[in-house]
């Protein structure tokens, strides 16, 4: 891996996960200690992290964190388009699960007007859209917080997942190839994805169409792992027939 490579994956993981340690960079790219100094130091001078003594943390956290605010705003067009479509989906007395994620929020949005419906969900922000209507039961997983993606994550949440059946589960993705399969930046929430997963009769992926052909660090696994796909009208006819040869069910917003 090209340094410039490495630095774009260190900012990518510290981005998802909001700060990370020298010792823990350094195994998971197999490069010396100094090495990954030197990356932090470049990232800084970048303006997209701040070094602390053992590691660095991402730039402007605490704002958005005590706004409850995403850090991911590209694509939101797109992503509001999904989600109407994926709202669609919802129908009275469901059990769903909303992966935390942009389009995951913008989901929990288009959730009004229900009578009976079960969510649940690792996102705080998504908490705090639906826990105020009479019509959702709102389920919060456990487990160790996650600042930029005010999302739960680890074992903890996993096991809370742990005999639940849902109807639905509408999953996020940073990145889907047909090699890597659907990729994250964090691989504290693989566990949690696979628990999601196993607990769905259904799993809607959504994710706009600049995230197809895109390839993040963690590996979830193949695409075989999904029943649809949902993303925008920008998608392009050579990702159409990729998506029909490995029979998944394409939704187009």
């Amino acid at each position: 891996m090209l340094a410039q490579q490495r630095r774009q994956k260190i900012f990518e993981l510290i981005r998802e996960d909001g700060q990370a340690k020298v010792f823990e960079l350094g195994k998971i790219f197999k490069v010396s200690e100094v090495t990954i100094r030197q990356d932090l130091e470049k990232l800084e001078e970048e303006g997209l992290v701040v070094r602390e003594h053992g590691g660095a943390h991402l730039k402007n956290i605490g704002l958005s964190v005590r706004n409850i605010e995403l850090l991911s705003k590209e694509n939101m067009a797109e992503k509001e388009a999904i989600a109407k479509k994926a709202a669609e989906l919802v129908r009275d007395g469901d059990t769903i699960i909303l992966d935390s994620g942009s389009t995951t929020t913008e989901i929990a949005r288009q959730l009004n007007g229900y009578t009976n419906l079960t969510v649940i969900t690792n996102a705080l922000n998504i908490a705090l859209i639906l826990g105020v209507d009479p019509g959702i039961n709102l389920v919060l997983t456990g487990g160790e917080f996650k600042a930029p993606t005010l999302s739960l994550t680890g074992q903890k949440a996993a096991d809370s997942l742990e005999g639940l059946h849902v109807d639905k589960l509408f999953l996020a993705t940073a990145g889907i190839t047909l090699k890597s399969g659907l990729t994250y930046p964090s691989i504290s929430d693989l566990v949690v994805k696979r628990a999601m997963i196993e607990s769905a009769d259904q799993v809607y992926l959504v994710a706009d169409s600049g995230k197809i052909g895109k390839s993040s660090f963690a590996s979830l696994g193949a695409l075989s792992l999904i029943d649809y796909l949902i993303t925008d009208s920008k998608i392009k006819e050579e990702d159409i027939a990729l998506f029909s040869r490995h029979t998944i069910k394409l939704i187009i917003a």
